[in-house]
């Protein structure tokens, strides 16, 4: 344990002690003076980036055994100014290690800012922690983030003398499943939930990845599709589909009202575009993607994709020993090591859905308890996210709705769609897509307008505390969309669901003031019954920022190349 000297006498290892028991102790604390750096480096192999230019505060990591053959860590920023409130912060992938980089940008807001490790230390695509081991897939599904929530108040109440006086959270794809799961199960963890593109139905869409992992291969096949033909075919799609939404700006706004012109697309027919077109087969293929993976049986295990997610097929297409996520799930999460893509069948995605190991899917729709106290559940998720569909989000809120009613859903909820973002962050095609979700090492929200209108986790905060529901938000991006000093590109308001912003035509179409929400006519998919508890009462059954950052730049660099 380390010590390291504090301008703040209660930054030491002796002031938490009283509130740990026995199965916890305290493994680190330091002071991070103002200005400074703080992170665990390439030890840490989950988040290795650390977090420069601090805002004074102290450090603190503890370690919790939970169960004889497991164990879980989680690190909290208690900050010098401390706003009163403690933000928790997901995980990404697989990834184990604490996020010490995106609890920065909380720390930077003034919140008590808490990551777990989720009870291992790997990379994003490794899950070779998880083999026989049921004990650290409890520890990932769930238990390290409810028993992070739980003591990290405790930590918050001791350091400070008080407790905080609101508990939020903020995550994005196993970090959006990780804060609905707790919201679900453990109502009183926290009074804010923000969850973008969460793999709630983990089960699902991991059996989704490995489905279509054996359509593209082996690469002889006359279907395949080669990664460098996905750049073209993404633009062909976009002269498709551009216009539907009302104005011409090289974003799909409005995919659901988009209509495919299959034959346009396919080599040999009229009006076919030579450099972008594929054939007969390819675009058999390419239709197939669009298309709900539904068992032969009818068991429903994940929704397809939607027009806009092309560039980025990469992601989910072109590995030829099947999606590393699907792939390594069966062989860890399922205990069959030798596992390879050509063994996968329907009977194993219905065990995948029936068995979920690891207790991780987040899939109660009747969220009354958690309503009722007051929380407040904002969803978001990115149109052209090719490897967490946005018809997967369509479909938890869609049941949400329909367990609630429309008007109790609203009361404490929203969903949020942004047209040409990928999956968490960032875009290919110039959209706006940052709303203060994206974490860099040296800031946090969005620079020059950090308020409610611009960051959806301040919004968070005004619904939860000051009673504004949160009907818009406007998103921003740069002429580099990850660097925030490249200079403003554009902003557009991102419209709650069910509304979508359309274009008035007066003023200048890349800034915010001449779009307006109007409802959308083109509704998600609300038609598909009632998940069930088991494969006879239906055709679905019981089931489902490092690592966005670094899947973002995989898809940037496939689109590049």
């Amino acid at each position: 344990m380390s010590n390291s000297s504090s301008s703040n006498p209660l930054c030491t290892a002796q002031t938490f002690a009283s509130i740990l028991s026995a199965n916890a102790t305290v493994e680190k604390v330091d002071w991070v003076p103002a200005g400074s750096s703080y992170g665990e480096g390439l030890v840490n192999k989950g988040y290795p980036v650390i977090a420069v230019d601090l805002p004074a505060s102290c450090a603190v990591t503890i370690k919790v055994t939970s169960s004889p053959t497991s164990s879980y860590r989680f690190g909290i920023f208690l900050p010098e100014d401390w706003n009163s409130r403690i933000l928790t912060q997901g995980n990404g992938g697989y990834a184990g290690g604490i996020n010490w980089l995106d609890i920065s940008g909380g720390l930077r807001y003034g919140f008590a800012a808490l990551s777990t490790d989720t009870g291992h230390n790997s990379e994003v695509f490794d899950m070779t922690w998880a083999l026989n081991n049921p004990e650290a897939r409890a520890d990932w599904g769930y238990r390290s983030i409810h028993g992070s929530v739980e003591l990290g108040k405790k930590v918050v109440a001791v350091y400070y003398s008080n407790p905080a006086t609101y508990s939020y959270y903020s995550g994005c794809s196993t970090g959006g499943r990780q804060g609905m799961r707790e919201m679900q199960f453990s109502p009183e963890s926290f009074d804010g939930v923000l969850a973008g593109a969460p793999s709630w139905w983990l089960p699902g869409i991991v059996s989704w990845l490995a489905e279509l992992s054996r359509y593209n291969w082996p690469a002889d096949i006359p279907a395949h599709i080669d990664w460098k033909q996905l750049p073209a075919l993404g633009e062909a799609v976009v002269k498709q589909c551009d216009a539907v939404d009302g104005v011409e700006d090289g974003i799909i706004s409005d995919p659901r009202a988009c209509k495919i012109d299959f034959e346009a697309l396919t080599c040999g027919t009229a009006n076919t575009d030579a450099s972008s077109c594929l054939t007969s087969p390819q675009v058999e293929l390419l239709q197939r993607l669009y298309e709900d993976y539904v068992t032969d049986t009818g068991v429903l295990v994940y929704r397809g994709l939607i027009p806009g997610t092309e560039d980025g097929m990469a992601a989910v297409l072109n590995d030829s020993t099947g999606n590393p996520f699907g792939v390594g799930y069966s062989r860890n999460f399922m205990d069959q090591a030798n596992f390879t893509i050509d063994q996968w069948s329907d009977d194993l995605a219905v065990e995948q859905l029936q068995r979920d190991p690891g207790n991780s899917s987040a899939m109660l729709y009747d969220l009354s308890t958690y309503s009722q106290r007051g929380g407040k559940f904002v969803l978001y998720q990115g149109l052209a996210d090719p490897l967490v569909p946005t018809t997967g989000s369509d479909l938890y809120y869609s049941r949400l709705v329909e367990a609630m009613g429309a008007s109790a859903a609203s009361s404490f909820s929203r969903y949020f769609e942004i047209p040409g973002m990928g999956h968490c962050v960032g875009t290919n095609v110039d959209a706006p897509w940052n709303f203060g979700q994206y974490i860099p090492e040296d800031g946090y929200s969005i620079p020059g307008q950090v308020d409610p209108q611009h960051d959806l986790l301040l919004a968070l905060v005004d619904w939860v505390e000051k009673d504004k529901p949160i009907d818009s938000i406007i998103a921003s991006t740069w002429n580099s969309p990850f660097n925030t000093s490249s200079g403003l590109l554009k902003q557009r308001p991102i419209c709650a669901y069910p509304q979508i912003a359309k274009w008035t035509g007066v003023g200048d179409v890349n800034q915010p003031g001449g779009w307006t929400c109007q409802s959308n006519a083109t509704m998600p998919n609300t038609t598909i019954p009632v998940i069930t508890n088991g494969v006879g009462g239906g055709p679905e059954i019981n089931v489902m920022n490092y690592f966005t950052g670094f899947v973002s730049l995989i898809l940037v660099l496939f689109s590049a190349l």
